[in-house]
């Protein structure tokens, strides 16, 4: 099992900042003049308000890419967990933290798209603080099970971004072949 959680952090990280490049090019640029020592110039600009949206724990080495490659945007935050008791997977959400999302472009980033039931969850609570202009779904790794999930159950339109779609996901709804879990990868086991 791999050991070096500041390369996986890293890596992640990234990661969200290509992402994040990419989905750059699907967004609203103005141009606007500048001076610089020499002359004026233009530049393009981009006109959306962002917020950068991660899922908890796993979520922060990728996001933080995104912050870096948006570094005017706002962050938000998720606290989301498999509850594995009794036969079906439940996801549990307890903690949001986000402003107003009211004509923003929402980046919702996670880096596993296992069974889509988290994000699913995080968009239906993210809804409450305001319906967004734009809601964009990044991860790195899906699974096809989980990219059928979000377009049978989520109802706000919405534009998904990743870096690999695996095999499928195994009997305990985990990616095959998949990376494993990417919070423990990147800090640690928890209980």
């Amino acid at each position: 099992m791999q050991q070096d959680r500041m390369r996986f952090r890293n890596n992640l990280k990234r990661l969200g900042f290509l992402l994040g490049y990419e989905i750059s090019k699907s967004l609203a640029f103005e141009n606007q003049s500048i001076v610089t020592p020499s002359s004026k110039s233009t530049v393009a600009l981009i006109t959306d308000e962002i917020v950068i949206v991660t899922i908890m724990r796993a979520g922060l080495p990728f996001q933080e890419g995104f912050m870096e490659a948006f570094d005017r945007a706002d962050a938000g935050f998720i606290g989301a967990w498999r509850d594995e008791e009794g036969e079906n997977i439940e996801v549990k959400l307890n903690y949001m933290a986000t402003g107003d999302l009211t004509n923003k472009t929402v980046m919702v980033v996670d880096p596993m798209l296992a069974t889509g039931k988290s994000l699913v969850s995080t968009v239906d609570t993210l809804l409450r603080n305001g319906m967004p202009k734009q809601l964009h779904l990044a991860t790195v790794i899906a699974a096809p099970e989980g990219i059928d999930y979000l377009s049978n159950n989520l109802k706000f339109p919405y534009k998904l971004w990743t870096c690999s779609v695996d095999e499928k996901l195994d009997e305990k709804s985990y990616i095959v072949p998949g990376l494993g879990d990417a919070g423990d990868l990147s800090f640690g086991q928890k209980l």
